[in-house]
């Protein structure tokens, strides 16, 4: 009797010391994440877990709130947690199974810190079964972080340039008419000594006798009829226009002694200029002729059909039909500006002579960056409101690593003019060496037109994570940036050719070589790069040692 109770009392002594105990520490092998190793895209370090509770280990009657966690030296950062419950827990979490165990998977955002270079990817477990809670050992699942996006390759990008608009040959054209009656070709008295007239003569000599400052190309006569009257009637009237014109011209020419071409031509019928001035005009039935203008082709019935319009025919007689009697005359004249000497000079003897854009002209014409910033400086106090010397004084400031200077003159220059491309480029590369990407991106999108456009929009992609945009934007541009962009597309050879050619390589340029060395597992590049970046940077070199990029290379990095 007492041995037949003893055998299911052992058995209910069991279940309950089971259904009594506590779950236990869960291994790193049920456990993977992607990637292997974190990284940080667009200033965040995301990641997927796929994780895994076995057979026989999820009580029926728990539930457990799984959360990632990714520590560092001194602080850490909490992902979104995740719930599951058991078979027997009323709820609306995953269930999992105590016969089967189940798989799971989650995600996790963080935002990047720097001090996350050297940190580990934790699983912490907070189990509730009835009123009880407890938590089991953390589960270490990843190392992290790589975080070569996060380089400051902008803060050597190229500052947009505000360029000038110099022009040493600058083309102009003198214009007068010569009106005639109708159907008369006869050049009268009275528009020969018309002001027009005068005022065309007196540029032709101006010009012709100052070869230093002005080059006369020719003189243009063009000689019209009005599109009354047939058309023999006004070719003949049109050409005779253009004759006398020309012989007048060619009279005064010569009684200057002034040598150039005389180029003429006439137009039998003046219909463009006749269509012209009746669009301008405000006579009645406008919008009729010019329907009838566009219908018909043919000059006759063209003329026919206006006449009929009798209400406006009297009108055109009047205004419209004597304007277009007439010989045209164009003085085409090149102003010769300054030569480079010539502008040199006058900067170091008294640059008030030069205009605006002579001055910053003048800066493209050394290498000397003293010389450059003195003629900027200069500009800006002979020419306070013009944008662009504060532009590129600012722009000088960022070659040379002085961001705050930059900046401060990007923020004049913007004072002037605060849509001008050149320095919402600029202002966006200092929001983005600040971090503040929404802010760089409000700049770039009133950047279009700027000569480094789109490499700073190049420089944006890369912080928001968005590779393959970047690399397009950079195009052949040969910077840190466009490396760092290929690297995070993982087009290694690019890369490679695209550091190789950087024009004034720095401790950025080695060390980005080194990365490709470490991807594609090439030792020695790894280690010649970081030697020359210990020469070059040696705050850098030791962040090398920390950089899970090199993990696999810590002989050719220390």
């Amino acid at each position: 009797m007492i041995k037949k109770l003893y055998l299911p009392l052992v058995a209910l002594l069991v279940l309950a010391f089971s259904s009594c105990s506590k779950m236990g520490e869960l291994s790193p092998d049920y456990f993977t994440t992607n990637p292997e190793v974190l990284e940080a895209i667009g200033g965040k370090v995301p990641v997927t877990i796929t994780g895994k509770f076995p057979e026989k280990y999820f009580k029926k009657n728990a539930t457990v709130e799984v959360t990632p966690v990714l520590r560092w030296e001194g602080g850490e950062a909490k992902g979104q947690p995740a719930t599951f419950q058991g078979e027997k827990v009323q709820g609306n979490d995953q269930t999992i199974s105590y016969k089967t165990g189940g798989t799971y998977t989650m995600k996790a955002s963080f935002d990047y810190v720097p001090e996350m270079a050297k940190s580990e990817l934790y699983l912490d477990f907070k189990i509730k079964k009835g009123k009880k809670e407890y938590t089991i050992p953390s589960v270490k699942i990843a190392d992290g972080v790589i975080a070569t996006s996060e380089l400051p390759t902008v803060n050597s990008a190229n500052a947009a340039y505000a360029p000038d608009a110099f022009q040493r040959i600058i083309k102009q054209a003198k214009e007068a008419q010569i009106m005639f009656l109708i159907q008369q070709a006869n050049l009268r008295a009275s528009e020969l000594k018309s002001d027009s007239l005068k005022a065309f003569h007196k540029q032709v000599v101006a010009v012709a006798g100052d070869t230093k400052n002005y080059k006369l190309n020719n003189i243009e006569i063009s000689a019209y009829a009005s599109p009354d009257g047939g058309v023999e009637l006004n070719t003949t009237l049109a050409e005779n226009r253009q004759n006398n014109t020309e012989k007048y011209m060619n009279q005064q020419l010569k009684k200057g002694k002034i040598e150039t071409e005389v180029d003429a031509k006439y137009t039998a019928q003046d219909w463009d200029g006749f269509q012209e001035l009746v669009s301008k005009s405000n006579i009645q039935d406008k919008d009729l002729i010019l329907r009838v203008l566009s219908m018909y082709s043919d000059p006759e019935q063209r003329e026919t059909e206006i006449k009929n319009i009798s209400s406006v025919y009297k009108t055109l007689a009047d205004e419209i039909l004597p304007q277009l009697r007439r010989a045209r005359l164009t003085a085409n004249y090149d102003v010769i500006g300054r030569s480079d000497e010539e502008i040199n000079a006058a900067f170091d003897t008294d640059a008030k002579v030069l205009s605006n854009d002579e001055l910053l002209y003048a800066a493209t014409l050394t290498n000397d960056n003293a010389r450059k910033e003195a003629i900027y400086k200069k500009t800006v106090e002979l020419y306070p409101n013009d944008f662009r010397a504060y532009n590129n004084l600012g722009m000088m400031a960022y070659a040379n690593g002085d961001l705050a200077t930059a900046e401060n003159y990007f923020k004049q220059a913007a004072s002037k003019n605060a849509n001008a491309a050149e320095v919402n480029t600029n202002l966006g590369l200092i929001e983005l060496t600040k971090g503040n990407v929404a802010n760089a991106e409000t700049y770039l999108s009133k950047s279009t037109g700027a000569n480094t456009a789109n490499e700073a929009l190049g420089n944006l992609y890369i912080k928001q994570g968005q590779y393959d945009r970047a690399v397009q934007a950079f195009g052949d541009t040969k910077t840190n940036s466009a490396a760092l962009a290929q690297i995070l597309a993982k087009d290694y050879n690019k890369a490679k050719s695209t550091l190789s050619a950087v024009k004034n390589p720095d401790a950025y340029t080695n060390y980005l070589m080194a990365v490709v060395g470490a991807r594609t597992n090439n030792a020695d590049l790894v280690k010649s790069s970081m030697d020359k970046v210990k020469q070059q940077d040696a705050a850098l070199a030791a962040k090398a040692q920390n950089d899970r990029e090199f993990a696999k290379y810590a002989n050719e990095v220390k």
